[in-house]
């Protein structure tokens, strides 16, 4: 059963996951087999909650790795740029210390591991077959490519791939997230699972 406390506290979160993708989120990481789960992007630890409350229970942990300077549209300039994730000092976008806060408050530091790196640099040093992969970076074609390049050989066989923001209608949103995705599953290796709003699931079958 999923951590009730980090539900709520991850519905609280500031973020862009829908609470019934959330939780669709969770639920899948929940019933993934066994072994650790990991993020690509978490920006301030909204969907990581969702997934620390499948981790709890299932006794694992949740890794997550990001730059924290932000995706291209959190950039000054564009729609979601947030004036108060600047650091003043280097006058780049610092997401890191809202992401420790929100993981800290909601009580979730003993099952979430956060590393700080691009996520193609942390892949090569990467060994332990993944449970559970849940990209949700970048949205560009370049870094999209790159995260599903650098990680998807890490996905143990009947793990499970996520990709969230998959939207194939182009008026709908970005089309990077829905380009991995028809990638990954035209190539044969994987077999869609019930997904949820933009949230797609794929199990890895070879």
């Amino acid at each position: 059963m999923l951590d009730a406390d980090l539900l709520t506290a991850a519905e609280a979160a500031t973020g862009f996951m829908p609470p019934d993708e959330g939780r669709a989120l969770a639920e899948a990481a929940l019933a993934a087999p066994a072994g650790p789960i990991l993020e690509v992007g978490s920006y301030l630890g909204k969907s990581t909650l969702y997934l620390a409350a499948a981790a709890r229970p299932r006794g694992t942990k949740v890794v997550t790795v990001d730059h924290h300077r932000g995706s291209e549209e959190h950039q000054p300039g564009w729609d979601y740029h947030d004036p108060g994730l600047v650091d003043p000092a280097v006058g780049r976008i610092d997401t890191l210390p809202g992401f420790r806060a929100t993981i800290a408050t909601a009580g979730a530091e003993d099952v979430v591991v956060a590393v700080v790196a691009r996520a193609e640099d942390f892949a090569r040093l990467w060994a332990t077959p993944l449970a559970f992969l849940f990209l949700d970076g970048s949205h560009t074609d370049e870094s999209a490519q790159r995260d599903l390049t650098s990680w998807a050989p890490h996905l143990a066989t009947g793990g499970i791939l996520a990709i969230h923001d998959v939207f194939p209608d182009p008026a709908d949103g970005g089309q990077a997230p829905y380009r991995i995705y028809r990638q990954a599953l035209d190539s044969g290796a994987y077999t869609e699972l019930s997904g949820k709003g933009s949230l797609r699931l794929l199990r890895r079958d070879r």
